[in-house]
């Protein structure tokens, strides 16, 4: 009779339904170990981060808080940043799959650094953008395609330099670059460009202008050099590169790239910056402008270029906007349910590095390394004695106080009702680690204290008014 007249108050009824729901979510999002555990129990991954040059302290800690920054947004768990002297980064997630780790270092690696070029022009950067109105929208897949988005505002001063820059632009591509190359040039093998004209009707002369008005950027343009698969044109190669050995440093190539072409460029002394076949190939689509069609590069990924709006006459006659997106298509060959992992990870991917900013010193990536869980099942085993100790001694607490099970039993069950939605919410959206543990230790005790206060101000005034009607 007592348990029904609980059920009918609402409160009660409210907490038991969301118990009940965080135990559905606990059951299908907490993985196989139900709840996301941290380093202390179940061991992770370590990413060593060399740093280009020394640093002061000061630009240590910015470049820590930008890496934090980057990886939580990411939805990584219990992601820590630590620095080592003034040249060194470790950074630390739980356990994680080897997909996982490499989405990490791609985080990591990237600069950060946004530009949006028109006609050669730079229209906005990465200093213009609002942090705060950067966010991925959700995928959409039409036509068997999965297409993601980035949306942001920029400045109001980044606005008018814009307005500015595109000003008669109309119909012209906004090629937007996210960690665009400097001093590199560009080595493409033939083959991919008539494997991107697959979609595109076009010549390879054609092809080739677009990459270049692509690439360029003033007095900082990216040189693009294409080779044929047979080497018939290795020696016309080989003499562009000896010709600009003294002003570029580095060279992009697919993984793919003869070894012929690859000990020349060594023995150059030219740095090689590899990139799958996939990343390599540019994807090229036609427009209109001045009423003909034109090819554009549409995205590059071995560059950085993520997408190449096209600007309408609206915004090019002068018009102020403060609006934009970066948006692109999953690869086509990839299934329809890795299209859609691939755009939902390329958009929070990209909106967490433009949150986080740009890096203040160039890093490199080391070889990540696993850290076993050694003590794991040991600190689970105290956790879970600590917690367990800490909920006898607050029930034999209440007990010995109030010596009335309907009194005692409300209180414990509320307590451990407050100790299960604190663990399923951290462990759902957060890590559960020792300090975790330890703070729910302390709720323990100071969710019974306010109970306590507000059982015997119920018993206090349940027996002034007893002894008032007494004297009645």
């Amino acid at each position: 009779m007592m348990l029904t007249s609980y059920l009918k108050d609402f409160r009660i009824a409210a907490l038991l339904l969301l118990i009940a729901a965080l135990i559905v979510l606990d059951a299908l999002y907490g993985g196989p170990n139900i709840l996301h555990l941290g380093v202390e129990f179940i061991g992770g991954t370590q990413i060593p981060v060399q740093l280009e040059h020394a640093v002061n302290p000061s630009t240590m800690s910015n470049l820590l808080t930008i890496l934090q920054d980057r990886l939580s947004t990411f939805g990584l768990k219990q992601i820590t940043a630590e620095g080592l002297g003034n040249s060194e980064v470790y950074v630390t997630v739980p356990s994680a799959s080897q997909a996982e780790v490499q989405s990490t270092i791609s985080v990591i690696e990237s600069q950060g650094v946004f530009q949006g070029l028109v006609n050669g022009k730079e229209a906005v950067n990465g200093s213009g953008l609002l942090s705060g109105s950067i966010g991925a929208t959700q995928p959409i897949v039409t036509g068997g395609n999965a297409s993601w988005a980035v949306s942001f505002f920029i400045t109001q001063q980044a606005a008018n330099r814009f307005s500015k820059v595109v000003f008669g632009q109309a119909n012209q591509p906004l090629y937007m670059f996210l960690d665009r190359p400097n001093n590199a040039i560009v080595l493409l093998n033939s083959s991919l460009l008539r494997a991107s004209a697959s979609t595109v009707a076009v010549n390879q002369t054609a092809e080739l202008q677009a990459l270049q008005r692509a690439t360029a950027l003033g007095n900082q343009s990216i040189p693009v050099e294409v080779y044929n698969p047979d080497l018939s044109n290795l020696g016309p190669v080989s003499s562009f590169f000896a010709s600009n050995k003294g002003r570029y440093a580095k060279v992009m190539l697919a993984s793919d790239t003869p070894n012929a072409i690859v000990s020349n460029l060594t023995a150059m002394n030219f740095s090689l910056s590899y990139a799958t076949i996939q990343n390599a190939t540019p994807v090229f689509t036609s427009a209109l402008s001045s009423g003909s069609s034109v090819v554009i590069v549409n995205e590059w990924p071995q560059i950085g270029l993520l997408s190449s709006p096209i600007l309408s006459p609206a915004i090019t006659n002068g018009t102020v906007g403060q609006s934009y997106q970066i948006s692109g298509v999953a690869p086509q060959t990839l299934s329809p349910q890795a299209q859609l992992a691939f755009a939902v990870n390329q958009s929070n991917k990209i909106a967490s590095i433009l949150r986080g900013g740009a890096l203040p010193v160039h890093v490199i990536v080391g070889i990540p390394t696993t850290i076993p869980p050694t003590l794991g099942s040991h600190f689970e085993l105290i956790s879970a004695i600590a917690l367990l100790l800490a909920i006898v001694a607050v029930s034999a607490t209440v007990a010995i106080r109030y010596k009335r099970l309907f009194l005692v039993v409300p209180i414990v069950f509320t307590t451990l009702a407050e100790l299960f939605i604190i663990l399923s919410i951290i462990g759902l959206i957060g890590t559960i680690d020792l300090a975790a543990v330890a703070g729910m230790i302390a709720v323990i005790g100071t969710g019974v204290d306010a109970q306590i206060i507000i059982t015997d101000e119920m018993l206090s005034k349940k027996r002034e008014t007893t002894s008032a009607k007494t004297l009645l």
